[in-house]
């Protein structure tokens, strides 16, 4: 019996001291965050390409109304306190649960406080580009749309999903590949695409931790080609994601508090 107690206790203690040190580790990573957000010139490279600021264009392609709170914030911290030209293009309202119509609103009211400006956030609600998981887009006809965006907006640099989609949504993974077709036409306008780059399940929740795994995959690229971008402002995110109201619901409120996304994006040059 007492044999028994003691491997119970010794069990006990072990997965305390496990959780005692993700807790530790938790904590040092947002304040890794907070250190660097008090830092008036942090040391990241993204679109500067070590010359003199250079102001940008740049179109954030989604989905989803709700994307951009949920995995892209930030990178939207990033080129808004950068003083980067933001555009944003959603090419569906998000209608697999008709509410659409409540969606597009709530997106102009997440884009307030990312302080997007309005007049460069668009919504589209076209036939053939309808949410669900079994609707497929035609990736000719997005890199139209987006072609149609880049001209308009003399846009520099295109940000999107990987092939992957982060959650694997067949809507996302179908908007990375209408950049991929944009990157490959024949048009006039020269530009850059970077992607959301998907990690497994373990890193998607392991909250602000993921930040270390994030900036040592970014330091194996030495040229450049990939960049770990850190959500100075965290707690805007959850704002953001507070705004779709018809999505706020138990569990996205603890994606948002467990996702590795809300406290970093690691953005992959899209070849």
């Amino acid at each position: 019996m007492l044999i028994r107690t003691t491997a119970s206790g010794s069990y006990q203690m072990g997965w305390f001291l496990i959780l005692l040190s993700l807790i530790v580790i938790w904590i040092a990573s947002l304040c890794k965050i907070l250190h660097i957000s008090s830092n008036s010139s942090p040391k990241i490279s993204f679109l500067n390409n070590g010359a003199a600021p250079c102001k940008k264009n740049v179109l954030l392609v989604i989905a989803h109304p709700d994307d951009e709170s949920m995995f892209f914030s930030p990178t939207i911290n990033y080129l808004i306190s950068g003083g980067h030209n933001l555009y944003i293009l959603c090419l569906s309202i998000g209608n697999a649960d008709g509410l659409g119509n409540a969606r597009k609103h709530e997106l102009y009211q997440a884009c307030v406080i990312l302080k997007v400006p309005l007049q460069q956030v668009k919504v589209l609600d076209h036939p053939n580009l309808q949410d669900g998981f079994g609707q497929v887009w035609d990736h000719n006809f997005l890199a139209k749309i987006m072609e149609e965006e880049v001209s308009t907006n003399d846009i520099d640099v295109v940000i999107t999903f990987d092939k992957h989609g982060i959650s694997g949504h067949c809507n996302h993974c179908d908007v990375h590949y209408g950049v991929s077709k944009l990157l490959h036409a024949n048009f006039q306008r020269s530009i850059e695409a970077w992607e959301l780059v998907s990690t497994n399940i373990l890193r998607k929740y392991s909250g602000p931790i993921d930040i270390w795994l994030s900036m040592l995959s970014a330091m194996k690229y030495k040229n450049g080609t990939m960049h770990c971008l850190l959500n100075m402002h965290p707690e805007k995110s959850f704002h953001a994601m507070a705004a779709h109201s018809s999505q706020w619901v138990w569990f996205r409120k603890l994606f948002v508090s467990f996702s590795s996304y809300t406290y970093v994006n690691t953005l992959r040059k899209i070849k």
